[in-house]
């Protein structure tokens, strides 16, 4: 129905706020054939203009210099129907059609140059400079490599003119140039201004961030690199004019060794497989592509499936198969149109790439995708040690063992592995075989209990010190007795399944209750089973029949399942637990140090050091961790301190000493590093690094470290690891936020919403709550309003969480309003409202309603003010409803900043006096927050004064107010609150010496 230009034109504001992509396309191109029926041209060539602009940025660039043609045509027939701004878009886009024209290898190369020469004489006749021009011929020799250094050299030094690229995108050109000739340390200095934000444009500066990340990477700027792969990414996400950063996303992903990443970026992207219109950018694209499948493929996952074009299933051999040939006959038909190998050179060399570093670059990201693992490397602690013969590893695997050395998992893999195969041969001075094979399941039961495999690793202990017994081992049997007892008290303390009693079903209380009751009779058979273990393991040691390293686990054994309850978080702890807890740690120093044995003493401080710490006694956990790494470094056995080093790193941040911690964090990693232990999950310990760093103020560093711990966590696998990556990553996007890095905090939020699965739902909210506010943030303002809806229908069914419903639903309204979402705004007000009287959340329903009014005002004008006020009015009532003494309640600053709306609202109005009396009570109730108070006060009396010297022209109470105010924000040091104040009343005084005409 659009019957008039006016409509047209309507319609054509719309459509522009629509994302570019296909729909806007269509729309633009109905418009168009609107705008034909009319004798006003003007909606015509507006109309036309849309519609390239949508073509160009829809990556249909093929379409382009057809409707430009038209547009040209228009502008030699009839100069009248063009708007000054048209007018300037006209010569503008004769840039657009040259890069359009080279995008395509049908279009020869004599074309190209015949319409940069008709450029060049429509800019002379117009009177306008001719470096745009050289720009376009420069772009074509970059292509083509003919003529490349002297077109630069034409181009870079001259003036630049108001047609001229932004200066973002001239930027980026001269680092591109600078990398072509191999100086990429002099383009990462030119490329400064814009990967520092202070030249921008439409895609800057996102385009070059996508270029520079190889460079950056080559370079050893890792942190730059990962953070311009977060935020440019997600700029360039989906968007099919950006083609071609995304390949080079993809690429970098490749080459880092994040290929599970490339995998994910391939099936969010699979659309721009058919940007058929724009071939040069597919062709980058497409080589991107390759890179990573390339890489896929000689890692041996040719089978693995993968998101192609759609329409069909891919693998990755098929797909790079297709990709290939595709990017070959594209390369070979735009060096055909060339007359030299330029654009085949280019793509050869990209994909000849290696990756450029050992190990995976951590991204910090949640990676839905897994790609099967490697195998793992030799430890170096038994490279060039291991014994090639059977009974050799026998030997060594039992020294290690006795040793604890970490490296000795290896070797029991290797000797359960050669046991069950005709190759090996057994040596009988190494004891009996049913003793070995009783050894080797005893290591397979403990291996099992690190992995929390409780039931699995319970069965192989039980089965070794049945071996044990009938091989006349009583000492041996009783330590793996000991080691089973211990497990089933550790997995019931823990909340975890032995698996020896069933699991209830869901809703059956009377199965629970019998299911709980026979847990608990198991784990008192298991304490009374290791009571009697310990009994044994005396008597045996008075005997001589137990070795003293066996007799020595026993009590540990005892000493940890004592510490149990103390750290399980069942029920409160009471002074007999800790009495038997410090009984069982005292007898095993003493056993420990009649029988000189310094590492277990070590292990008995560290279970007391942690029992410690969680009573408060911090200084005596720090010290008898101190002394249990002493005792290892006494004993020679520097691979056991991980452990105890991340313990004490730990404590000592809760103790207040981040920097301290740091290093420790540092001394743990070194120990990990030298000594490799499977067991041992890094994870943790760089995510407290990562805290210790931030809180030490090195939030660089806490970035690069969380981000491993991230990636560490998702790797790992074992119960509890993908909740304490989901803490890490909301804990990695504050730091990032911090950083004034924003896109890069949202980016990481949005990865760790992808999968929610073993993360607790109030964890999971927080975090959606975190990647909303970070949308608004950005200006996003219908994904956050989306976010800000979908998470309070989830807590809204939350009974023992109405206050969060309260908050959540006021941010969503306002995010709704914000959005231009009036309708569901309004729903999504009351909403607010009525679950504040339920569960008061009064300082979040207050911003919604002072927002509500500031933004019906700012879209309505005088329209919105009655409005306005009405909602105001509900923020008074409000206000008076909330006790005076209620805590976290600065009611100075919500009666404050009411006034100032009202009187804002008044002012729109034109009722001045009205509004100053408003903004003076502003004034008034910021005053009473004391320093807190000083900068909303600030905003108050700018306010009041303008609207007194502009608006009832009473210059010298103005001035006097703001002279006021910049004294009193001197004093509070606000220097910047000052300023602005001091700029206003300069102004004020200039127009009123100004002399009167």
């Amino acid at each position: 129905m659009l019957e008039t230009p006016e409509a047209v034109f309507e319609a054509l504001r719309e459509n522009s706020e629509r994302p570019y992509g296909r729909p806007r396309t269509v729309r633009a191109e109905e418009l168009v054939e609107a705008a034909e029926q009319f004798d006003d041209r003007g909606a015509l060539v507006t109309a036309l203009f849309e519609l390239m602009s949508a073509y160009t940025y829809s990556a249909e660039d093929r379409k382009s210099p057809v409707v430009f043609a038209r547009i040209v045509r228009m502008w030699d027939d009839r100069r009248e129907d063009f708007s000054e701004w048209e007018e300037h878009q006209l010569y503008w886009r004769f840039k657009w059609v040259a890069t359009a024209l080279l995008q395509v290898p049908e279009m020869p190369l004599a074309a190209v140059e015949k319409w940069l020469d008709e450029m060049a004489s429509r800019y002379r006749a117009a009177g306008h400079g001719l470096q745009p021009v050289y720009a376009m011929r420069h772009h074509v020799a970059a292509h083509t490599g003919v003529g490349r250094e002297r077109a630069y050299e034409l181009w870079a030094t001259r003036g630049r003119t108001d047609l001229s690229d932004c200066e973002a995108c001239e930027t980026r050109n001269r680092a591109l140039h600078l990398i072509a000739f191999g100086d990429e340390a002099r383009a990462m200095r030119e490329w400064e201004p814009v990967l520092g934000g202070r030249q921008t444009c439409l895609e800057e500066p996102y385009a070059s961030m996508a270029y520079a990340l190889l460079p950056l990477v080559r370079a050893g700027r890792l942190d730059d690199a990962r953070s311009y792969h977060l935020s440019g990414y997600r700029f360039a996400r989906g968007k099919q004019d950006m083609a071609e950063s995304v390949g080079r996303h993809v690429e970098f992903c490749a080459l880092t060794r994040n290929e599970a990443r490339g995998l994910e970026i391939l099936a969010e992207n699979r659309v721009l497989f058919e940007s058929a219109g724009a071939p040069l950018t597919l062709l980058s694209w497409l080589t991107g592509v390759q890179v990573l499948l390339a890489r896929l493929a000689g890692q041996g996952h040719g089978a693995l499936a993968v998101a192609g074009p759609p329409g069909r299933n891919w693998t990755v051999a098929e797909l790079l198969v297709h990709v290939g040939g595709r990017g070959d006959a594209l390369a070979a038909a735009f060096d055909a149109r060339n007359g030299t190998t330029a654009v085949s050179d280019r793509r050869r060399e990209r994909l000849e790439r290696l990756p450029l570093l050992d190990e995976p670059l951590a991204l910090g990201l949640r990676a839905t995708t897994r790609l099967p693992q490697a195998a793992p490397a030799q430890p170096p602690a038994a490279a060039g040690q291991q014994p090639v013969d059977g009974p050799a590893l026998v030997r060594q695997v039992r020294e290690w063992a006795a040793e604890g050395r970490p490296a000795a998992d290896a070797l029991w893999d290797r000797l359960a592995a050669l046991l069950d195969t005709p190759q090996y041969a057994h040596d009988e001075t190494l004891g009996p075989l049913e003793v070995l094979r009783a050894e080797v399941a005893e290591h397979q039961g403990l291996r099992a209990l690190h992995r929390e495999e409780w039931a699995s690793g319970r069965e192989a202990l039980l089965r070794a010190a049945d071996a044990y017994e009938a091989a006349g081992q009583p000492g041996h049997a009783c330590t793996a007795r000991a080691r089973a007892a211990t497990a089933l008290v550790t997995a019931a303390s823990q909340g975890a399944s032995d698996g020896t009693s069933g699991s209830p079903a869901d809703g059956a209380a009377d199965s629970a209750a019998a299911g709980a009751a026979d847990g608990a009779n198991g784990v008192a058979e298991a304490r009374a089973a290791l009571a009697a273990e310990q009994a044994r393991a005396a008597e045996l040691s008075a005997a001589g029949a137990i070795e003293p390293n066996r007799y020595l686990t026993v009590l540990q054994c005892v000493a940890l399942a004592a510490r149990e309850p103390l750290v399980g978080g069942g029920d409160e702890p009471g002074p007999a637990e800790r009495a038997a807890f410090d009984a069982a740690v005292g007898h095993l120093l003493a056993e420990a140090e009649r029988l000189e044995s310094p590492p277990r003493p070590a292990q008995a401080l560290q279970y007391s050091a942690d029992v410690a710490a969680r009573s408060g006694e911090l200084e005596r956990a720090l010290a008898e961790l101190k002394s249990a790494l002493t005792l290892l470094e006494q004993a020679g056995q520097p691979w056991r301190t991980p452990r105890p080093l991340a313990l004490l790193a730990q404590f000592t941040v809760f103790a207040g000493r981040p920097v301290e911690a740091v290093e420790l964090c540092h001394q743990a990693l070194a120990a990990a590093a030298r000594w490799p232990d499977d067991s041992l999950s890094l994870g943790p310990l760089y995510a407290l690094l990562g805290h210790a760093c931030a809180h030490s103020g090195d939030l660089e560093a806490a970035v690069r470290h969380l981000s491993e711990a991230a990636d560490r966590l998702d790797r790992d696998g074992s119960s509890g690891s993908d909740e304490h990556a989901a803490q890490v990553r909301m804990e990695l996007a504050d730091v990032l936020g911090a950083l004034d890095r924003p896109a890069d905090a949202v980016a990481v939020l949005e990865s760790a919403v992808l999968d929610e699965d073993g993360v607790n739902p109030r964890l999971s909210a927080q975090i959606r709550l975190n990647l909303a506010r970070g949308l608004a943030g950005l200006g996003e303002t219908r994904a956050a309003a989306d976010e800000f809806v979908r998470l309070a229908d989830t807590v809204g069914g939350w009974s023992d969480e109405q206050f969060t419903h309260t908050l959540v639903a006021s941010e969503a309204a306002t995010a709704l309003a914000r959005a231009g979402r009036w309708e569901a705004a309004d729903q999504a007000y009351q909403r607010a409202v009525d679950s504040n009287g339920r569960a008061p959340r009064p300082g979040a329903v207050l911003d919604m309603m002072r927002e509500f009014a500031r933004l019906g005002v700012a879209e309505h004008g005088p329209e919105g003010v009655p409005d306005a006020l009405a909602r105001l009015a509900e923020a008074d009532a409000l206000i008076a409803e909330v006790p005076s003494d209620e805590k976290d309640f600065p009611r100075w600053f919500h009666v404050g900043t009411v006034h100032y709306q009202r009187g804002r609202a008044y002012a729109e109005d034109g009722r001045f006096e009205e509004a100053v009396a408003e903004l003076e009570q502003a004034v008034a109730s910021h005053e009473e927050g004391g320093p807190a108070g000083e900068q909303p006060r600030a905003e108050a009396l700018r306010v009041a004064a303008h609207i007194e010297g502009t608006f009832l022209k009473d210059v010298p109470a103005a001035v006097a107010r703001l002279t006021e105010g910049i004294t009193r924000c001197r004093a509070a040091e606000l220097p910047d609150a000052a300023g602005v104040l001091e700029a206003l009343r300069d102004r004020l005084e200039a127009e009123r010496d100004q002399p009167q005409e």
